[in-house]
């Protein structure tokens, strides 16, 4: 781990805010250094070609000169993006960085009906699209135009624009606004600044121990925070080198790994989960691996055990963190007690994380409560929202809805989400600890656990089970499996089979969706 130094400020209005002393003051300065030390070092790859650190910095000059100077978008206006994975999407992001504007970067598979909420709410003066997607654009109020992104790179490429003015851009400006699922209403647009971003890309170098010699494939969207902040820009600060897909393929990402010796893995479990099904991942060595990383949903152990197999000399690193706190709130270190495999790692350095009971009073090491989060990573608010930043930040703290508790050695462990957990007849029940029994049933691939209505006793226990060879003839024997290692308020009272469970862009798996799913169950 690096050792950086740290100090305090007052930081949107929030106190003794631990910050890293010697920083970048904006995203754009960070790019620009790398591209200074590295110009002729890929930056950005994939099917459609590759950019140079040289190359790619001309390119998001060329745009942000554009942008300025044709469409008038000034320091605080927000560009709407519309693009997937691509060697298209860094460059706006590294165009808005330079000239102050805030970029939206907008999900793609989102109805033409969320994209307009999108667009109006954020304000948006120009959406930025790939050519497939432009018919999932209405007008707007704000909206002045919209260009397809593939055809406008190549206009100002040829136009070789260089008349950029200077822009100043503070490190408390706001760079991004990414909007969360709206799982119980409109979706939320959470500002991420540019000193969030800052710190955060910091994080990850300080406890990885990450540099320029790592390369990395972006498999998760790059309009969501870890592919966007834990793998694109993380790799832009240290000055690595970014492969994307547009869309995850499980040969074609062995293969992606396997051609360009990738050194550093980044993705959710699910991820690392299906790897582990392909004959190509099983007789391939991947001893050039150095660092494995991993969030957004719980390891099981079996998964821990083949990723260690699979990656012998590479340190492997649980993360947790999400849009709010701009990607990772802990990190596991390189070296721990196995033990530990489920937690998600210890606070970052400059993270205050503390747990709290219903009152929000804090909880001693070893209590159950919802994980309170500040420091220069977590966002100022929430973009046009005052009900929802008084009703999710308090002191400075963000509530992050999730249940977990932090160990006597400062290791979190995340348990369920508060809205998830189980309220059989006065016995709360976390999902995770049922579903880890499930998946280490040797015939089952996947379990989520939910609530669902009982006249009885308000919840009870439902799983939704992926086995290649189980089916509702098992249920019996996968209850008495069960029984064996839980307690029996525990144990499912309802199993449903599915072929594959429901997942949104970045691989987590949607309760909601499954709450409201029937299915044939027992």
């Amino acid at each position: 781990m690096t050792t950086l130094t740290i100090s305090e400020m007052t930081l949107f209005g929030r106190e003794n805010i631990r910050v890293y002393g010697e920083r970048p003051s904006s995203i754009a300065e960070f790019i620009h250094q790398s591209a200074e030390k590295y110009p002729d070092k890929t930056a950005v790859s994939n099917e459609q070609g590759e950019l140079t650190y040289r190359e790619f910095e001309r390119c998001s000059k060329n745009l942000a000169a554009y942008l300025q100077n044709e469409l008038h978008i000034r320091k605080g206006d927000r560009v709407a993006s519309l693009i997937g994975n691509s060697l298209e999407f860094p460059i706006v992001c590294y165009a808005c960085a330079m000239i102050g504007a805030i970029m939206v970067p907008i999900n793609t598979k989102l109805s033409k009906g969320e994209i307009d909420y999108i667009l109006n709410h954020s304000g948006a003066r120009t959406i930025l699209h790939q050519e497939p997607l432009q018919d999932k654009i209405t007008d707007t109020p704000h909206l002045e135009s919209l260009h397809d992104i593939t055809e406008l790179i190549r206009k100002v490429a040829r136009a070789n624009l260089v008349n950029l003015r200077k822009t100043t851009v503070e490190e408390t400006d706001p760079a991004y606004i990414l909007y969360t699922s709206g799982t119980t209403g409109r979706p939320k647009g959470a500002v991420i600044s540019h000193i969030n971003v800052i710190h955060s890309v910091m994080n990850f170098k300080n406890i990885l121990d990450s540099d320029e010699t790592l390369s990395t494939v972006i498999a998760v969207p790059m309009f969501h925070v870890t592919g966007l902040v834990g793998q694109l820009l993380h790799q832009f600060y240290n000055g690595g080198t970014v492969y994307s897909m547009e869309r995850y393929q499980n040969e074609a990402y062995i293969e992606l790994v396997q051609k360009h010796k990738i050194n550093f893995l980044f993705n959710v479990p699910t991820i690392f989960i299906m790897m582990s099904t392909s004959r190509k991942f099983l007789e391939n060595d991947f001893s050039f691996v150095r660092k494995v990383a991993y969030g957004g949903a719980p390891i099981y152990r079996q998964t821990y055990d083949t990723m260690k197999q699979a990656f012998p000399n590479a340190d492997l690193h649980n993360a947790y963190g999400s849009t709010e706190t701009t990607s990772p709130t802990t990190l596991m270190p390189a070296v721990y007690d196995e033990s530990k495999v489920r937690s998600c790692g210890r606070p970052v350095p400059v993270a205050d994380v503390k747990i709290v009971d219903e009152n929000g009073e804090e909880l001693p090491a070893g209590h159950t409560g919802e994980l309170y989060i500040r420091g220069p990573m977590v966002v100022e608010g929430y973009w046009d929202n005052e009900e929802a930043n008084l009703k999710n930040f308090t002191d400075g703290y963000w509530h992050s809805g999730d249940l977990g508790t932090i160990d006597e050695e400062g290791f979190v462990y995340i348990l369920d989400r508060k809205k998830d957990m189980i309220n059989r007849g006065g016995e709360k029940i976390f999902s995770i600890e049922v579903e880890d029994v499930l998946k280490a049933h040797p015939e089952i691939n996947e379990a989520a656990v939910v609530g669902e209505p009982d006249s009885v006793f308000g919840e009870r226990v439902k799983a939704f089970i992926v086995s290649p060879s189980l089916n509702e003839t098992d249920i019996e024997a996968i209850r008495s499996y069960c029984l064996e290692r839980l307690a029996k308020f525990k144990v499912p009272e309802s199993i449903v089979f599915l072929d594959e469970l429901p997942r949104n862009a970045a691989g987590k798996i949607l309760k909601t969706a499954l709450k409201n799913k029937g299915g044939s169950s027992c």
